[in-house]
């Protein structure tokens, strides 16, 4: 197999671990995986840089049942039609709102007790 040198122009010094790292990783993993990992790896640095970044499926449920009380909790499970519309307009997926709403059913019985 014919080797080839590749010469990178980059704005800080890299330690002797970090270029061990990018050896072993063109050495092990295939030219194209690596195009796509740092395609994905741009794409996110720039989502995160313009502060558009979405935040896992743990965090959107943290922030959604934060501070509900057991009155808010079983007022939404009662308009459920209308939360699902709600968050479908915000971009959930069906197994985040399904997630939600099993936090609701929980805090409604464990709060109203």
């Amino acid at each position: 197999m014919a080797k080839h040198e590749i010469k990178i122009m980059i704005s800080q010094e890299p330690t002797e671990m970090q270029l061990k790292k990018l050896q072993d990783y063109f050495d092990e993993v295939p030219l194209d995986a690596i195009l796509a990992g740092l395609n994905f790896a741009k794409n996110r640095w720039t989502a995160k840089d313009a502060g558009v970044l979405k935040v896992g499926r743990k965090s959107i449920i943290n922030k959604e049942i934060h501070s509900v009380t057991s009155e808010q909790a079983q007022w939404r499970l009662k308009n459920w039609k209308m939360m699902i519309a709600n968050y479908r307009k915000l971009g959930y997926s069906y197994p985040t709102i399904s997630r939600i709403k099993k936090h609701f059913v929980a805090l409604s019985k464990k709060r109203s007790k």
